[in-house]
């Protein structure tokens, strides 16, 4: 929110505080305009142009007027397509909860062309689209640098927009692969061989067969090592 408009709807917050302790009835534009403000600072964070949509509260809703109505967010609930916002006074003491839409108009990631299973991804696959991205499924890559490299576990036509749990990274370990144990810590370092027993990719767990037979598990890492903590 800029610093005028900002300024202006605080003003017009403060006129309505005023006005209701006059009348000593809450005024509702003072409660829509607590909830706009509380979802705007939940989604300062998120990847995109951020609207905040407040429900429409009865007008003929009758509370005692509160010098400082506090929002909050029910347990679950967060600034992402539509949501619910609890609005409370201590003294006088009551509750009420409000509906509301976030809409975050961002980039992400779609395939450009049939995506084959199992197939290393490049750019040239690749398109990005621009819409709300609180429409689309969780866990949507928002750069192509997310998906480059990776596959997909299941062939994807055209125009699908890209899953990050539904890619596979590229494997930096394979099965039977002889790998180096590494390990090290406050003052020491050590590293052993041993064979890989699954297929992982960078960061992902994998465990390891040394030479006298202990598995030991550990995380993949480029090179073919696997780091260790003890």
């Amino acid at each position: 929110m800029k610093p005028r408009l900002l300024m202006i709807t605080l003003l017009a917050g403060a006129l309505s505080a005023s006005a209701a302790a006059q009348t000593g009835r809450q005024e509702v534009a003072a409660l829509k305009s607590a909830v706009e403000q509380f979802l705007q600072v939940q989604a300062g964070g998120l990847p995109g142009q951020v609207t905040v949509t407040v429900g429409a509260i009865d007008p003929r809703l009758s509370l005692a007027a509160c010098a400082e109505p506090q929002a909050f967010f029910m347990p679950g609930a967060r600034a992402w397509g539509k949501t619910t916002v609890g609005v409370r006074c201590a003294a006088p003491a009551w509750t009420i909860y409000v509906q509301a839409n976030v809409t975050v108009v961002g980039e992400y990631v779609a395939a450009a062309a049939p995506l084959v299973q199992g197939q290393p991804i490049d750019a040239g696959q690749l398109t990005v689209l621009k819409g709300d991205l609180t429409m689309l499924p969780a866990g949507i890559a928002t750069d192509a640098s997310q998906v480059i490299g990776r596959s997909a576990t299941i062939s994807l036509p055209p125009g699908t927009p890209l899953r990050l749990d539904t890619l596979r990274s590229k494997p930096v370990v394979q099965s039977g692969q002889l790998v180096r144990l590494v390990s090290s810590g406050n003052g020491f370092s050590v590293s052993a061989e041993g064979r890989a027993m699954s297929t992982a990719g960078d960061g992902q767990v994998v465990q390891v067969r040394t030479g006298n037979g202990q598995q030991i598990t550990g995380i993949a890492k480029h090179g073919g090592m696997v780091e260790v903590a003890f």
